[in-house]
C-alpha cells in the first residue's frame, strides 16, 4: 500500500537549501547587529566627552555596519522587522539624534538615515535618557542657562511620541518608551530647577558681597 504523503521527502529537501540561506543571513545579520550597537554606544560617549570630530567618525562607522546588515538581509526579508535587527538600528538613530542635538544641527530623517519610521520613533524616544544626561553634566559644570534649551528638547521629543498612539506591534513598543521620557522630563525639570534657584542665589550672594566690599 503506498504512503499518502508520497514526496514528502523531496519537498523537504527543497526546502533545506533556503532555510540554510536564511540561517546564514540570520548569522550575519547578528554579528552586525552587535557591532553596530557597540559602536553607537562609542559614537554617544564621545560626545558627552566632547569629542565631536570622534563622535563623527564613530557614527559614519555605524552608517557603513548598518548598511551592511540592511543589505545582507534583502535575501532574507522575513526577519527585517523588530527583534535584533530593529534594536540595532534603534540605536544607530539614537546615536545619530544625540549627535545632531548636542551638535545643535537639523536631525536626519528616517529616509536619511535608511529606517522605517517606528524605528526612528523608537530611536529619538531613547535620545530623552542621552540629553538628561548632558543636562545634568552642564549643571555640574556650572552652566545650568544653557541645558534649559536641552529639557525643551526632551519636552518636544515627549510630546512628539506620546501622539503615535497606536497598538505596539505597529510602534513597536514606543508607548512603553513614551512613558519612561515622560518619567525622565519631569526628574530633569526639577533638577534644573533646583540648578538655577542655586545659580540665582549664589548671583545675589556674590552681588550683596561686592556691595558690602565697596562700602
Amino acid at each position: 500500500m503506498g504512503s499518502i504523503l508520497t514526496g514528502l521527502d523531496a519537498i523537504a529537501e527543497k526546502i533545506r537549501p533556503e532555510l540554510d540561506v536564511i540561517d546564514a543571513v540570520r548569522e550575519t545579520a547578528y554579528k552586525l547587529s552587535r557591532e553596530i550597537v557597540r559602536s553607537s554606544s562609542t559614537t554617544i560617549k564621545h560626545m558627552h566627552r566632547g569629542e565631536v570630530d570622534e563622535a563623527r567618525a564613530q557614527l559614519e562607522e555605524t552608517r557603513v555596519l548598518t548598511k551592511q546588515m540592511q543589505d545582507a538581509l534583502e535575501n532574507a526579508p522575513g526577519i527585517s522587522r523588530g527583534g535584533f535587527v530593529g534594536d540595532a538600528e534603534k540605536e544607530y538613530v539614537e546615536a545619530a539624534i544625540v549627535v545632531s542635538c548636542i551638535a545643535g544641527e537639523r536631525l536626519p530623517t528616517p529616509e536619511e538615515l535608511g529606517v522605517e519610521g517606528a524605528v526612528w520613533l523608537n530611536g529619538i524616544s531613547e535620545v530623552v535618557g542621552e540629553l538628561r544626561r548632558h543636562v545634568l553634566d552642564l549643571i555640574r559644570e556650572g552652566e545650568p542657562e544653557r541645558a534649559e534649551e536641552h529639557l525643551d528638547a526632551m519636552d518636544d521629543i515627549y510630546h512628539v511620541i506620546m501622539s503615535f498612539d497606536y497598538p505596539d506591534a505597529i510602534t513597536l513598543g514606543l508607548r512603553r518608551r513614551s512613558d519612561a521620557a515622560r518619567g525622565m522630563v519631569e526628574r530633569t525639570r526639577g533638577d534644573l530647577t533646583n540648578a538655577l534657584r542655586q545659580a540665582a542665589l549664589e548671583r545675589r550672594l556674590a552681588e550683596v558681597e561686592q556691595m558690602l566690599a565697596e562700602e
